[in-house]
């Protein structure tokens, strides 16, 4: 490498080693006040506002929407647009997140103000204990005055990754505190790859007349007819009792090619016992299974608790739907 680029891995490096030694000292420095935080959000009527400036601005939208989208109904206030109208969105059975590294943030005293007149729960994120906006606030997460990465400068770093990750940590007390599931995820994200991977199979699978099904003892023809008529490149043979015994795929066929194929029963050249996904099962571990191991599938059986085939994932579905 050249000079220049040691250098600026030197850099880069150290802005986050610096910015890790912040993370430690917030983990060091969590105490009642945030648990106290959690309690009050989770049992918040109203919605979260989240209000900062600059840097503090862009963190607050983020942890609006990091809270949004994971059950916690929250939202992004402008505090120099608060102070010209923006105000009448707080309600009195909302709350109120602000942020601001010094805890001066001049354009932050209407919002303060409006929460002590209304009697609207403050909660003050910042470095200064012994600020304007901590000192009127109803609750203080407070983060460490750790060194910022660009010391020459003293932009906003370690401060804004510190805030963004208190934020985080908010939000996922609250995930668990709630008990709130990847079905309730997935109703926040219904669109891309993500709300994809939060289908599940049963909301996916091909099923009913479309399964392609033949009964143990079926002659290879009948279950290639079968296999050709329903286009998935495969047959499930079933028991007496209707689980599943087995699977023959087009590879089974080829692997098993000779003049009297047609004419033997399912039974001797099925795969026995073959992989299948349950009902409730997400597509993303569906797509999981079908890609572990050596062998790959192409297409799995969906199965009842009883072992009953009820449906049928294809690796075209999967991919159609936005896994990858």
């Amino acid at each position: 490498m050249s000079d220049i680029e040691v250098r600026t891995l030197e850099a880069m490096k150290r802005t986050i080693a610096v910015e890790r030694d912040g993370m430690l000292a917030l983990e060091e420095a969590l105490d009642e006040s945030a648990a106290k935080v959690v309690d009050l959000l989770s049992g918040l009527n109203g919605r979260l506002a989240c209000a900062g400036v600059g840097k503090s601005g862009h963190v607050a939208r983020k942890i609006a929407a990091t809270l949004a989208s994971t059950g916690t109904p929250a939202y992004f206030v402008h505090p120099a647009e608060a102070s010209h109208g923006d105000l009448g969105m707080i309600s009195d059975q909302d709350a109120v997140l602000a942020l601001s590294k010094s805890g001066e943030t001049k354009e932050l005293s209407d919002v303060i103000a409006y929460c002590r007149r209304f009697s609207v729960p403050l909660i003050a994120m910042t470095t200064n204990p012994d600020s304007t906006l901590a000192r009127n606030a109803d609750h203080l997460l407070l983060v460490p005055n750790a060194e910022e990465a660009c010391g020459e400068t003293r932009a906003p770093t370690t401060s804004t990754t510190l805030m963004m990750a208190y934020g985080d940590a908010v939000a996922v007390a609250l995930i668990e505190r709630r008990g709130f599931t990847a079905k309730d995820f997935k109703q926040f994200h219904p669109g891309g790859a993500l709300g994809a991977a939060l289908i599940s199979a049963a909301e996916l699978m091909a099923k009913g007349s479309a399964l392609p099904l033949a009964a143990s003892g079926t002659l290879v023809s009948e279950a290639v007819a079968e296999m050709s008529d329903k286009g998935f490149g495969c047959v499930g043979i079933t028991n007496e009792d209707g689980t599943l015994a087995g699977i023959i795929t087009d590879g089974d066929l080829r692997r098993h090619l000779a003049t009297d194929l047609t004419s033997k029963p399912v039974d001797d050249i099925m795969t026995k016992d073959p992989i299948v996904a349950g009902q409730l099962q997400l597509a993303a571990d569906v797509l999981r299974t079908m890609t572990a191991g050596e062998r790959k599938l192409t297409q799995v059986f969906v199965c009842d608790q009883n072992g009953v085939p009820v449906g049928l994932i294809h690796m075209h579905m999967l991919l159609k739907a936005g896994l990858s």
